[in-house]
């Protein structure tokens, strides 16, 4: 184990509603421990009995956990401090602070598959929804809204519910004045069930059928039609839909504190327009605040919007209309339009719209030409677009945490080769009030840890510079030559190349450090590239996987592994590179070995969505659009699976609940009737993580590794059932 060899590795920090205290997880002696320290005096205890959380747990888990191993790094406090939750083995946790007792709290589960169908087999809430000041209650009553006084007698309802078009409960938004409501009545899309066998389920013999809501690409997708209730008048308005036709989701209704109005955001089917919606309260007015047009896609991932409640009101939010991500700002009108940051640098995280001070925080990456593009910063401008600030400009990525108030920010800085330094600072003008805490490696540099080496060559154009990572071997030795694996994930939604310091985890779950170092320590060098079509650069750069996933950046891919091994004589590319991926990665992999036999000889896919019709509605049409046409067929490795030469392991696990197994097995399908021999491995009850960050991860870690050993140095490898 790499990870106790830290100390004073700070993680997690989390301020108090109050803004005069903050908590964090801190690397110590044995393990990890929780801290709370007083803003105002830097008091620091800690944050609660370990002792007691871990007897609570151990009892509620039925197995042992240790004081300095709870398994969870954030937290809150609940009940005036006597009580924490978070969540721990993939469940919600109430744990008391006075007494080992740990009770596990409902999961709020997505009322929507993908965001886009609604369950209908789920039983609705017939809980009555309360008026803020609670002279009102609302229900759903066969299909129907009803709207009764505190004594529970009928006020007003509608008459036009039915099963195939029905009120929804969890859509009903009171105005803050009590004087109004609204909520949407919903057409329902097509409600596909994904059906898996779990083959050799823990508390029985025979195997079981399991269902679940999975709206693939093309099906139809829940309309919802926003309603307007105002209760004096009586009158129930359906909101004309001239601005949001024809959508893929209707989501974000809000309505302004004065409730004088509402908003929402409607995304258009096909992702290539987004439109901020304003509702006239008093009149059912509708007004486009804001439109977004792309001939390829606007980008859901990166999306943010704030209504403003003040003065002229409108809207500050992201856009990439001028090619990078930056903030702009309208009016109620969305009429007088404002940029209000700009450059060849792109926002982020918007951390904060304080419409008080007149300032937004954000954070932003490229802003710094000298410095790596993916690196975040912290910066301010008004609300107005004027006095733009960079309070951070170290030569590292910064994660900050704004305290409630504004006043003060806690910042860590890191780079994958600077350990953690965390530091308290005042948010007026970024000065140091002190430093909680300095990461120390020493003792994991001793037991062998190097940190990967940056690498930057040119893209396909010969002038964007693309950025990857070098891990090699503990042993490396400069004089001898290293077989290349490439980690891949080209998942357009983000970049994935690691910025800061935290190497540890297994392997190919978004890759660390520490997996990539394990492949490596076995006569690899072990690389990572974000190549074009990955996010966080332009939108130019971002634009190539439109509608074109099995690109993968691969282009420049290998023009950053030529460079790198016209660089350093230990590089080789003799005999092909190696691929290894999961999910879309796992795509990838099998596209390399597809279409670029000549340079990928050797791949492991995991969980690939190797067929994108047969995968998740929303990151697939986000992606290739809508509607459904020959684009998916050009990215789908099943159908040019006759084109496979080098080496190919696939692993998957059998209740795969993000990608759809099926695609899976449909690959091994047109594998086998093209005659082709490849390696399968599935694991029963493996979820999409099976063998990164769960399932029998040791067991599947060693069998990629042995298959790269065979095929990629042609060595042997232990016959495991004897040495056993």
């Amino acid at each position: 184990m790499w990870l106790p060899l830290t100390r004073d590795l700070l993680q997690a920090p989390s301020w108090s509603e109050d803004a005069k205290s903050f908590h964090y997880k801190l690397s110590v002696e044995g393990g990890f421990q929780f801290y709370r320290q007083q803003l105002s005096s830097g008091k620091t205890e800690l944050a609660f009995n370990h002792q007691v959380i871990a007897e609570g747990l151990s009892l509620a888990l039925a197995e042992p956990i240790t004081p300095l191993d709870l398994p969870f790094a954030y937290f809150q406090y609940l009940d005036f401090e006597t009580a924490i939750q978070f969540q721990a083995h993939n469940k919600l946790w109430r744990c008391e602070l006075k007494r080992s007792l740990c009770t596990e709290l409902s999961l709020a589960m997505p009322s929507k598959a993908f965001g886009v169908v609604r369950d209908r087999q789920v039983v609705t809430s017939t809980m009555p929804v309360r008026s803020p000041d609670g002279r009102f209650q609302a229900i759903i009553h066969d299909h129907n809204l009803q709207v009764l006084d505190s004594a529970g007698q009928l006020l007003l309802s509608t008459d036009d519910g039915y099963a195939d078009h029905f009120y929804d409960v969890d859509s009903i938004r009171w105005a803050p004045d009590s004087s109004a409501l609204l909520l949407v009545r919903v057409q329902p899309g097509t409600a596909r069930y994904v059906t898996r066998v779990l083959t050799a389920p823990e508390d029985q013999l025979e195997p079981k059928v399991i269902q679940q809501l999975y709206p693939k690409p093309g099906d139809a997708v829940d309309i919802d039609q926003p309603v307007l209730v105002k209760l004096q008048a009586k009158t129930i308005t359906p909101i004309e839909n001239t601005l949001f036709a024809n959508p893929y989701r209707i989501d974000q209704l809000a309505w302004q504190q004065d409730s004088s109005a509402f908003t929402f955001r409607y995304t258009e089917r096909g992702h290539q327009r987004m439109r901020i919606i304003h509702v006239d309260a008093a009149t059912a007015k509708v007004t486009a605040l804001v439109t977004e047009n792309s001939t390829t896609f606007v980008n859901l991932w990166a999306a943010f919007h704030q209504p403003l409640q003040q003065g002229e009101q409108g809207v500050v939010w992201l856009s990439e209309r001028d090619g990078w991500a930056h903030l702009y700002r309208t009016d109620r009108s969305g009429k007088q339009l404002q940029q209000l940051t700009s450059g060849n640098w792109r926002v982020r995280q918007v951390l904060a719209v304080d419409e008080n001070a007149r300032q937004i925080w954000f954070t932003a990456s490229g802003y710094y030409p000298e410095q790596d593009p993916y690196y975040e910063h912290l910066f301010r401008v008004e609300l107005d677009g004027s006095n733009l600030t960079a309070l951070t400009e170290r030569n590292a990525h910064h994660d900050v945490v704004l305290s409630p108030d504004h006043k003060h920010y806690i910042v860590r800085y890191s780079r994958v080769d600077l350990p953690y330094v965390a530091e308290l600072r005042q948010s007026s003008d970024g000065a140091l009030i002190r430093t909680l805490a300095q990461a120390d490696i020493s003792r994991l540099t001793a037991a062998g840890f190097r940190p990967p080496q940056p690498f930057v060559a040119k893209g396909r154009d010969g002038v964007t510079d693309v950025w990857g990572l070098i891990v090699k071997p503990q042993n490396f030795d400069p004089e001898k030559s290293y077989p290349v694996i490439e980690n891949i994930y080209a998942g357009p939604h983000d970049s994935f190349v690691p910025k800061s310091f935290w190497p540890f985890g297994f392997h190919s779950s978004g890759d660390k450090v520490i997996g990539m170092q394990a492949l490596a320590d076995l006569g690899f060098i072990v690389v990572q590239i974000d190549g074009m079509g990955t996010s966080n650069r332009s939108k130019a750069f971002h634009d190539v996987a439109w509608q074109d996933l099995v690109d993968s950046g691969f282009t420049d891919r290998k023009r950053w592994h030529q460079a790198a091994a016209n660089r350093f004589p230990w590089y080789s590319l003799k005999g092909g590179v190696g691929i290894y991926g999961a999910s879309a990665g796992g795509q990838s992999t099998v596209a390399a070995l597809l279409f670029h036999p000549d340079f990928y000889r050797v791949g492991v896919a995991y969980a690939g969505c190797y067929d994108n019709r047969m995968d998740k509605i929303s990151w697939n049409e986000q992606w290739l659009g809508y509607p459904v046409g020959p684009q998916y067929a050009a990215s789908s490795v099943v159908e040019q699976a006759h084109l496979l030469q080098g080496q190919l392991l696939i692993i998957n696990g059998e209740q795969d609940s993000n990608v759809d197994p099926a695609s899976t097995m449909q690959l091994v399908d047109a594998l086998i009737r093209a005659e082709k021999d490849f390696d399968l491995l599935i694991v029963p009850g493996g979820e999409h993580n099976v063998g990164r960050s769960g399932g029998p991860i040791r067991y599947v870690q060693r069998r990629q590794f042995d298959f790269f050993i065979r095929h990629l140095q042609g060595a042997a490898t232990p016959d495991w059932n004897q040495a056993r």
